[in-house]
């Protein structure tokens, strides 16, 4: 099943905004953010993520109704084991 997770920017890891640090459920893994150049992403923002790629900025009543469907659905457990897969080259930032 493809997933899109929601995550909170916790912090902006390189100059040029092409990676972040984000928290999804107490998980924090980096994240390509470059997407999202023309919205701009910033601390505290809400995110959609698939695959490690931030696709597109939400609300934070949206990431939270987001995780609640997840949760409903059993798909959390899924969720997480993708989180968990996500792995960027450290040497690039």
């Amino acid at each position: 099943m493809c997933l899109a997770i929601p995550g909170q920017i916790v912090k902006l890891l390189d100059g040029d905004h092409h990676y972040a640090m984000v928290d999804v459920s107490g998980v924090r893994r980096k994240i390509n953010i470059g997407l999202l150049k023309n919205e701009g992403a910033r601390l505290g923002d809400w995110v959609l993520i698939h695959v490690g790629f931030a696709m597109s900025k939400i609300s934070e009543e949206q990431a939270v109704e987001q995780l609640r469907l997840l949760n409903m659905l059993g798909e959390t457990d899924e969720a997480m084991e993708e989180v968990l897969g996500y792995q960027f080259d450290e040497e690039k930032i």
